[in-house]
């Protein structure tokens, strides 16, 4: 495997004016990013994967004028009406920026489209030599809109809330890459992956160096936060999820930069879906926060990681589908697993960002999650408190 390319080195993305990002204001609930630093705060700052999206009405009202989904993500101001929607229905307390994981690779020009009820598709699929060896590190300028939106969406949240930028993993864009949609069996990746490593390790290389510059881009932007989803990390092998996934992600938490356009250091977050049997693996990462999904246990997440990074997450999604009492119940037994975080304003300590296992499902009534919201802010201060 080789190492990160010259031009990851030399590169720059300087997308959005000084002066314009000059005029971002202060931060009146800076909760979320003191827990990303492990600093002690008065409750546990939570924010949903997924958070603005398809469970929304009003989300489903823009959609509905857009035209499709990528006419919604590719128009600035959408993106920016959908991504604070859902802080004017609950006290979230971050934004993340309203796109997807797949841009990327569409900018690389494999073709991506969303057909009604089937999800992503790419007309063009990377599964032999050449297509390999056709792949380069796209322009970042056709990805201009995300970078307009990070800035927009900046503005618009008038401080309110930080603003979390994102993207997929290397291996998780290389599986929609080979396979051209979502998978049951990832047989075309996995074929790949075994049959020719070389290829795999091209394809992985590239997306990593892209990935390192898309994230760069939206820092440059205003992201005051970056997360890489590493949404398929699970289904590689032990071994192989080190070799094929780990490796490049921590390629690109290592190109990333560490301080935002206010002058603030840029917290990075990495979440590997069924990840949690590596967590021996992951836990010297260079990077602030480790997201969690719902297999894993906190308490002995806790007890591995220490004080090292923060956790995030991490109450199965489906909970949200029982009635608001039920929600409030899980949602307190997920900050007991994770127990009482430090309250020393005076060190760092081991924090926790409350959040669901993985994205929220289209089908979540909203008052389940007000029920949600209003119960972790609660009880987390009430365990503040305990004696």
């Amino acid at each position: 495997m080789r190492q990160s390319s010259p031009m990851t080195t030399t590169m720059t993305s300087t997308f959005t004016s000084t002066s314009t990002l000059s005029a971002f204001p202060a931060l009146t609930n800076d909760t979320f990013l003191r827990a990303c630093r492990r600093q002690a705060t008065g409750y546990t700052p939570l924010w949903l994967m997924r958070q603005a999206g398809r469970y929304l009405p009003e989300y489903k009202a823009t959609r509905a004028k857009a035209g499709s989904f990528m006419g919604l993500a590719t128009n600035v101001d959408y993106a920016t009406e959908v991504t604070l929607q859902p802080l004017e229905r609950f006290p979230l307390d971050a934004a993340i920026l309203f796109s997807d994981i797949l841009t990327v690779p569409d900018a690389m020009g494999l073709g991506l489209t969303f057909a009604e009820g089937e999800g992503p598709r790419f007309a063009t699929v990377v599964r032999d030599e050449a297509a390999v060896n056709a792949l380069a590190v796209p322009d970042m300028d056709k990805l201009r809109y995300v970078f307009d939106a990070v800035t927009s969406i900046r503005k618009a949240l008038n401080g309110r809330v930080p603003l979390i930028g994102f993207s997929g993993s290397p291996w998780t864009l290389a599986c929609y890459m080979v396979e051209g949609r979502g998978s049951q069996d990832y047989r075309h990746i996995k074929s790949l992956m075994y049959a020719r490593p070389d290829l795999m390790q091209r394809i992985l290389q590239v997306n990593a160096d892209s990935v390192a510059q898309y994230l760069n881009a939206q820092i440059d932007a205003g992201a005051q936060a970056v997360m890489i989803f590493d949404s398929w990390g699970g289904v590689l092998a032990d071994g192989m999820f080190q070799q094929f996934s780990l490796a490049y992600t921590k390629q690109v938490l290592a190109q990333l930069k560490r301080t935002g356009v206010d002058g603030q250091d840029v917290p990075r977050i990495v979440f590997t879906k069924g990840g949690g049997i590596w967590l021996p693996d992951m836990k010297d990462m260079d990077c602030e926060v480790l997201g969690l999904d719902w297999t894993a246990n906190l308490t002995q997440a806790r007890a591995l990681v220490g004080e090292s990074k923060a956790l995030q997450g991490n109450i199965d999604p489906n909970v949200l589908f029982a009635p608001p009492e039920a929600v409030a119940a899980q949602a307190r037994a997920v900050l007991d697993s994770f127990g009482k975080p430090h309250t020393d304003r005076s060190t760092t300590g081991a924090t926790h960002i409350f959040n669901l296992g993985h994205g929220i499902s289209q089908f979540t009534p909203p008052e389940h999650v007000s029920a949600l919201v209003e119960t972790v802010h609660s009880y987390s201060r009430q365990l503040r408190q305990a004696v």
